[in-house]
């Protein structure tokens, strides 16, 4: 005869059965995509230039993702750097967070820190997530993904080759942090949970798709991820834009978060 912990312990086994397969399908996904970003890229001729093998790549990418999705999950909404957002999402119980082509400055360089990153909201939450690496042959998925292994004995701290925030500066100095330049978001934040470095602290500007997946992924690692005043990362919000973050080890998050609370008492703007 069963019991109500016996339907309990069901509900949650089929929950965590779902959410690897929605892991596993954000995946191959992603993986997919990559793939076209690297064909597209190796078609480009010398006359398609900067900006232009952005959009192209990111045309490809959203549309054979668009594709899959829908052949895979008609039901479920989307939330795509580069498609047309709508309300329906905001009433929907599931809702995948693109973005086809994180790190498009790097992709068009013929760099390899970009990424593709497949995010699954459900019902309040980040439940599922990958982020492919393609440039690395490497897909991160929350199925997967465990703590990272043991820190250096120097704090690593991941920040913009191009453009890292004035508040990384404080926080550098206060940890007496190593600064490693990397290139997109999806990088920097796989490369806390891969172990490559320590912390990410970002100010200034980013939407929901920016950070979605890979923030799902470092949950799963079990790090901390939380805006820089402490407050919950929230996703499938009406506004998408989402502009600053923290991703960590758990040990690091109070001393990052007070470092950042002192730099703003005094007048240091993000």
């Amino acid at each position: 005869m069963s019991t109500r912990a016996d339907s309990l312990a069901a509900g949650h086994r089929a929950s965590g059965g779902r959410m690897t397969l929605d892991a596993h399908a954000a995946a191959a996904i992603a993986s997919e995509a990559g793939q076209v970003l690297l064909e597209t890229r190796a078609a480009f001729t010398d006359d398609v230039e900067g900006k232009e093998r952005g959009k192209r790549g990111d045309a490809a990418a959203q549309a054979r993702i668009a594709q899959l999705l829908a052949e895979r999950f008609p039901d479920d909404a989307v939330l795509s750097e580069e498609a047309t957002d709508t309300d329906a999402r905001l009433s929907a119980e599931r809702v995948w967070i693109i973005d086809p082509l994180d790190g498009t400055r790097e992709y068009s360089e013929g760099r390899a820190e970009w990424a593709v990153h497949v995010a699954l909201w459900e019902r309040g939450d980040l439940t599922a997530a990958a982020v492919a690496i393609p440039g690395e042959d490497l897909v991160l998925d929350t199925s997967s993904v465990t703590p990272p292994p043991a820190s250096a004995a120097q704090v690593r701290l991941a920040v913009s080759r191009s453009r890292p925030p004035s508040i990384s500066e404080w926080v550098r100095a206060g940890l007496d942090a190593q600064l490693v330049p990397m290139g997109s978001a999806g990088v920097k934040i796989a490369a806390v949970v891969r172990g490559q470095v320590d912390a990410y602290v970002h100010a200034g500007g980013q939407y929901q798709w920016d950070s979605a997946a890979p923030v799902a992924l470092a949950r799963a690692a079990g790090l901390h991820t939380s805006r820089i005043d402490g407050s919950p990362l929230l996703y499938n919000g009406a506004d998408p834009y989402l502009p600053d973050l923290v991703v960590c080890r758990p040990e690091l998050a109070s001393r990052i978060l007070d470092l950042i609370a002192h730099a703003t008492d005094h007048g240091e703007t993000p």
